[in-house]
């Protein structure tokens, strides 16, 4: 048996019960090692596997090589295992190699939700995921994306917006944006979302500071209709008030 848990943004009280629950059945937990620190409370006594970063394949086939033994397993991912979480990769490694194992999927808080219910309510309309991120999808694949979500006018949820490695795909981002964008446009900027040292900013597009921006941080770019209203960032769904 594989869980492939979504564990929140990082925080105890954003984890869903089911996911604590998946984790306490479990006999051994697998994961970034990162995100193990997140759930020491639930590690306890149980065993433990974990590794670095771009080591997802091999993460993952250890987690089904203990399964294989007959082991309860739990693959975690930080915010949501489906949203650029783990639940695709188990579950094509088990699909492809033709195993019956059973595997049950439990969703998590994914960073872009967390985020908006810190700014208020950016998400209220339609809106899309885009990860800036190039290790696993070409750059003129995302600037496509981009541009044609900026054209639709979704709101925008950057994930992995900047790191050192990629200090100007954000910023490149925006230029791309910025033919559909105003520049009066609301951005909201929410690091380590649900963790102890969390911070938020509002801003405009043209007022954008990507110097705030690293990799645990979530970018929300509003829509025309999105606004500023103390410290609150809105997007009207369209009810008559």
């Amino acid at each position: 048996m594989i869980y492939v848990i979504g564990i929140g943004p990082g925080c105890r009280d954003l984890m869903t019960q089911e996911a604590i629950s998946a984790m306490e059945d479990a006999e051994v937990i697998v994961g970034y090692k990162t995100y193990i620190k997140l759930v020491e409370d639930f590690v306890k006594d149980k065993e433990v596997v974990q590794n670095g970063m771009r080591k997802e394949v091999d993460r993952c086939q250890d987690a089904i090589d203990i399964a294989k033994t007959g082991k309860k397993v739990a693959v975690i991912s930080s915010g949501d295992a489906g949203i650029y979480g783990m639940a695709g990769l188990i579950l094509e490694l088990i699909t492809k190699q033709e195993l019956d194992i059973p595997v049950k999927v439990v969703p998590g808080v994914t960073a872009s939700i967390g985020a908006a219910a810190v700014l208020g309510a950016p998400i209220m309309h339609d809106f899309c995921h885009i990860s800036l991120s190039d290790l696993m999808t070409p750059w003129e694949v995302i600037e496509k994306r981009l541009r044609l979500a900026a054209e639709a006018d979704f709101v925008i949820c950057l994930y992995n917006p900047r790191s050192k490695g990629r200090s100007e795909h954000l910023a490149n981002a925006f230029k791309i944006m910025g033919e559909f964008k105003d520049g009066s446009t609301p951005v909201g900027i929410v690091k380590d979302v649900g963790r102890e040292d969390q911070e938020k900013f509002i801003c405009t597009f043209d007022t954008m500071d990507f110097e705030r921006v690293d990799m645990t941080t979530m970018v929300i770019i509003g829509n025309k209709s999105t606004y500023i209203h103390d410290d609150l960032m809105i997007t009207p769904r369209g009810y008559t008030v």
